[in-house]
């Protein structure tokens, strides 16, 4: 599902998060989140677990980009090791993710969050294995 912009929309659990895929190509994927107090934890500031997410999402992306319609490509998260090297409690953050390295199945990406400042926030990097369905599969 994409929005008025051709932006990928989130749904499911990432629906619930909020975030929005800003920029998709191949090897590459940007999102961004308006931090909301449901998104913080009891100190105040953005829960790890969301950052946790972003970070997941975004290395998937990077991954499973395709230009051919009649494909959509997903992914299922093998490992994935996060460091956190800042807080916020508010405003808009932005996650970017690369491919790095794989194969035709398994591959590996890197993720960054960055707040509004363009400051690290957190880092981390993932093994995701490739799933292929038909386009039209309804299987998200």
């Amino acid at each position: 599902m994409t929005d008025d912009h051709g932006h990928e929309t989130a749904e499911g659990f990432h629906g619930l998060v909020g975030h929005r895929l800003t920029r998709w190509e191949q090897d590459f994927a940007e999102l961004q989140l308006d931090v909301q107090p449901r998104h913080l934890n009891r100190g105040g500031v953005l829960h790890g677990g969301v950052l946790s997410t972003l970070i997941d999402a975004v290395c998937g992306f990077a991954g499973c980009y395709t230009d051919d319609p009649n494909e959509k490509r997903g992914c299922i998260t093998l490992s994935l090791t996060v460091s956190f090297t800042g807080q916020v409690n508010g405003g808009i953050i932005r996650a970017v993710g690369r491919r790095r390295a794989g194969g035709r199945r398994i591959y590996t990406a890197t993720g960054e969050v960055y707040d509004e400042q363009g400051e690290l926030i957190a880092l981390g990097e993932g093994t995701f294995r490739l799933r292929s369905r038909p386009a039209d599969s309804g299987d998200d």
